[in-house]
C-alpha cells in the first residue's frame, strides 16, 4: 500500500469513480472525455494505474472500488503522521494547535474520540 498516493488528475478521476460506482467503464470513457478531455487510451491507462495499485477493480467491464474514499483518505493520514511526526499522533496535534488554537468544540470532538477509542485498548 505504499504506492497509496494520487496525483492531482489521479485524485480527480478517482473521485469520479468513488462518487458514480458501480460505474460501466464506457461510461466512464466517457465522463472523462467531458470532464478531462481525455482519450479512451488515458482513461484505461491511468484506470489500470489504479487497478494495479489495489484501488478499484473491472470485472466484466464494471469499475468499483476495492477501498472507499474514507479508507484512503485515512491511510494518507496516517502515512502523514508517521512520515512527519515519527507515528506521534499527539505531537501532530500539537504542532497543529500552535498555529490554530483549538476551538470548545474541537476540543470535545477529540475528547470524544480519545473516549470511543480509548475503550478498545
Amino acid at each position: 500500500m505504499d504506492e497509496m498516493k494520487l496525483g492531482v488528475m489521479e485524485g480527480h478521476f478517482a473521485d469520479m469513480i468513488w462518487q458514480n460506482e458501480p460505474i460501466a467503464s464506457g461510461e466512464l470513457v466517457k465522463r472523462a472525455l467531458t470532464d478531462f478531455g481525455w482519450k479512451k487510451s488515458t482513461t484505461y491507462t491511468v484506470l489500470k494505474k489504479l487497478i494495479d495499485r489495489g484501488m478499484f477493480k473491472n470485472e466484466n467491464g464494471v469499475v468499483t472500488s476495492l477501498i472507499s474514499r474514507e479508507q484512503f483518505d485515512s491511510m494518507q493520514s496516517e502515512k502523514f503522521v508517521n512520515e512527519t511526526f515519527n507515528g506521534s499522533l499527539p505531537a501532530f496535534i500539537a504542532a497543529f494547535a500552535s498555529r490554530k488554537p483549538l476551538t470548545t468544540k474541537e476540543i470535545q470532538e477529540i475528547q470524544k474520540m480519545i473516549d470511543e477509542f480509548g475503550k478498545e485498548e
